[in-house]
């Protein structure tokens, strides 16, 4: 498969690093779209082919076996029962059997075959105003949550403006609720259905729209927005599947490849340059955020996204364009780095459910198919992908050891700049001592004045004590009015002089 002829491919390179011809990421058969590791190598088109043309091989099969099983079932009633008087009844012949079970598989396929025109069978309804059977939802779409009733009023709106819009929904809406009664099918088995009603819905749109491809993967998006919100809770990570199980392993995986450098990989990026920094940063952030969309069109924006920024941050180390030599080893660094959650579930989530022409063509398909790859290069690394021995690798995902970190040779620019930083440092160094020394001062004069004002409280106190104070009653008001009243010779002194004027 394209994950195994790369992981050979890095092996028997001569340089270290990781290499990928562009059209190892194609479908291995030769149609010209990407091929996808779950598909195990084939584009979406190619692999439902296959995958119908081996279900109908088993089919086949199973009714050979049934056939034979029949006759020699025949063949040995025929024997116990020869010489009786009353012959007994045939079995049923294999071709009833075979009617039903014919009867049952066209039910599924001609589900849509009245898609633009009204069924006969129904009966006629009392006249209403165009677009009202768009704005009153099922009663099921009122126990959702907030976001699907908001999904589901605005892919009302988006119908709205198309002439087919009021099929289209009954026939989503319906499709949906018919998935609640498939829950017990297979992950395999729920994705064909989706992709069924995918495929046939795209066939009669082109028909309607007379071939314009982007009206109908306009339409064809918003039908998946509705449809996989809706659908989420039982087609994503279910419970029939082992995805569960592969996200813990490529979890404890990751974590234990931690110690895995920049340099082992050979990624072109030099995280000290700030704008690289915040586009590593950005591209973590944006295939961590993948688990937290329903849709598969938003987890595949997502990816876009982190490729985008990882472009930018090669582009911006390298002064020059990227090539898929250089994004793969740096998308294979972010996962580490990242370990995003459920990874393997979103992957297949989109693998099962997406529109299949997203994953065949596009930046899209091309970024998912290189993320597939990358999470493939993680379960298969070992230390020859690194240039490491095996003791080394053993050593290092043991935990016993841990590799040194190359020293970088600093340019002038940097050592001014270190010396600059040890000036400063000197110079903080200085002034935390004499802090210190200003600090104990204080705590000194603090100490003196608490025992200064101790010291002078004790003396009033002293004071006090020796000679207490004496109050006495005030005089009354008669005694005195006179400051000599105890003085009886007053009343013999003469009266007091009066001034006389003279004239000049």
């Amino acid at each position: 498969s394209t994950i195994h002829s790369l992981v050979f491919f890095l092996h028997r390179s001569e340089r270290r690093g990781i290499h990928v011809d562009q059209s190892e990421l194609l479908c291995t058969k030769g149609c010209g779209f990407y091929g996808n590791a779950a598909w195990q190598g084939l584009c979406s088109k190619c692999w439902r082919e296959e995958y119908q043309q081996t279900r109908h091989k088993q089919i086949q099969e199973d009714h050979a076996l049934a056939e034979r099983l029949q006759k020699e079932e025949e063949a040995a009633y025929a024997n116990n029962h020869q010489g009786a008087a009353q012959p007994q009844p045939a079995i049923a012949p294999f071709s009833k059997f075979e009617e039903r079970k014919t009867k049952e598989k066209s039910r599924k396929v001609n589900t849509m075959t009245k898609f633009f025109t009204p069924s006969a069978k129904t009966p006629p309804k009392k006249e209403s105003v165009p677009g009202e059977a768009l704005t009153t939802p099922s009663p099921s779409v009122s126990r959702k949550p907030l976001e699907t009733d908001r999904t589901t009023r605005e892919f009302i709106d988006f119908l709205k403006t198309l002439k087919p819009g009021r099929e289209i929904f009954k026939q989503c809406r319906a499709f949906t609720e018919s998935m609640a009664y498939k829950r017990d099918l297979g992950a395999d088995e729920l994705s064909e259905c989706v992709q069924d009603f995918y495929q046939n819905l795209s066939d009669r749109l082109h028909t309607h729209f007379k071939g314009s491809s982007e009206r109908v993967e306009s339409v064809m998006d918003e039908v998946e927005r509705y449809m996989m919100t809706r659908l989420y809770e039982e087609v994503f990570c279910p419970e029939t599947t082992d995805d569960e199980k592969k996200d813990l392993a490529i979890q404890k995986r990751i974590r234990a490849l931690h110690w895995v450098t920049i340099e082992m990989l050979c990624v072109p990026v030099d995280e000290e340059i700030p704008e690289v920094s915040d586009n590593v940063v950005k591209a973590i952030t944006d295939v961590i955020e993948m688990d937290s969309k329903r849709v598969p069109r938003d987890k595949l924006t997502c990816i876009t996204r982190c490729s985008k920024h990882i472009f930018n941050a090669i582009n911006t180390t390298k002064k020059e364009a990227a090539s898929a030599d250089d994004f793969l080893p740096t998308l294979i660094y972010i996962v580490l780095k990242a370990n995003p959650p459920r990874l393997q579930s979103n992957i297949q989530y989109i693998t099962r459910f997406c529109n299949p022409s997203r994953l065949m063509s596009g930046e899209d398909g091309y970024y998912f198919t290189n993320l597939c790859c990358a999470v493939a290069f993680i379960e298969k690394l070992d230390g020859q992908s690194l240039n490491l021995s095996v003791e080394e690798f053993d050593l290092y995902m043991s935990g016993q050891a841990s590799p040194q970190r190359p020293q970088a040779v600093p340019s002038p620019a940097c050592s001014a700049a270190f010396s600059q930083m040890n000036e400063s440092l000197d110079l903080l160094t200085g002034l935390g001592v004499r802090q210190e020394r200003v600090m104990e001062g204080a705590r000194r004069l603090e100490s003196d004045l608490i025992d200064w004002r101790d010291g002078v409280e004790h003396k009033v106190q002293d004071v006090l004590e020796r000679f207490p104070l004496e109050m006495h009653p005030p005089a009354s008001p008669t005694a005195s009015s006179a400051i000599d009243a105890d003085n009886v010779e007053n009343d013999h002194l003469p009266s007091p002089l009066q001034p006389q004027l003279f004239a000049g």
